[in-house]
């Protein structure tokens, strides 16, 4: 893709967005306020959880996203581990997916595609090599050609370089092909998890990196 076409994407990819967000937003209505209660009622407030990330050139915003994780501490008042604090509920809300329904705001605000590399943590922005970094030349997804290929049982490399392909390669046609795959992998629930992990292990930077 040439350079002054990046971070902008193919002509109507914005539209596509926002009739793609408004339609799931309308169709799901029902189901988002039902998981909206029952995140409620099993893990408590706050139902939705909010957490700074880098978007389009690394420039934060805020993703919305349902609560997963009890706030469950130690005799210390430290937060428990990430694995101790994911309930059953919570374990399946992440493998379905359904947890991610609440970013289809992020997408409507304009932060978020609905398909794009995946927005992580700030903490990870200096840890990138430039090559990495290019990964923020778009804006991120609701699901990626990370998550059709591999999605969390591939490496941190791995996944970088399949981000990196998805922005030297954006089309409408791949947006629709990752599309249709994500909806066959969500549905097979493939790559959940690391495997014998509850969650991922953090990015500590690839080796090598200076």
């Amino acid at each position: 893709m040439p350079d002054s076409q990046r971070g902008r994407g193919y002509p109507g990819k914005r539209l596509f967005d926002l009739l793609g967000a408004t339609l799931l937003l309308a169709l799901l209505a029902p189901l988002l306020a039902l998981l909206a209660l029952c995140v409620r009622l099993k893990l408590g407030a706050p139902v939705v959880f909010r957490q700074q990330r880098p978007g389009l050139h690394g420039r934060p915003f805020v993703l919305y996203k349902f609560r997963t994780m009890t706030d469950r501490r130690d005799a210390a008042g430290a937060l428990l581990p990430d694995a101790e604090r994911l309930t059953p509920f919570g374990r399946w809300l992440r493998s379905s997916s359904l947890d991610e329904l609440p970013e289809l705001i992020n997408v409507l605000q304009g932060a978020m595609s609905l398909v794009g590399p995946r927005p992580l943590l700030m903490e990870y922005l200096p840890r990138y090599t430039p090559a990495q970094m290019r990964r923020h030349e778009v804006k991120p997804g609701l699901t990626g050609w990370a998550q059709v290929n591999g999605r969390n049982n591939i490496t941190w490399e791995q996944r970088f370089a399949l981000d990196v392909w998805y922005v030297d390669h954006l089309s409408w046609r791949l947006d629709l092909r990752i599309l249709l795959l994500t909806l066959w992998v969500t549905l097979t629930r493939q790559n959940i998890n690391q495997e014998g992990r509850a969650t991922i292990d953090h990015f500590m930077g690839s080796e090598g990196q200076s």
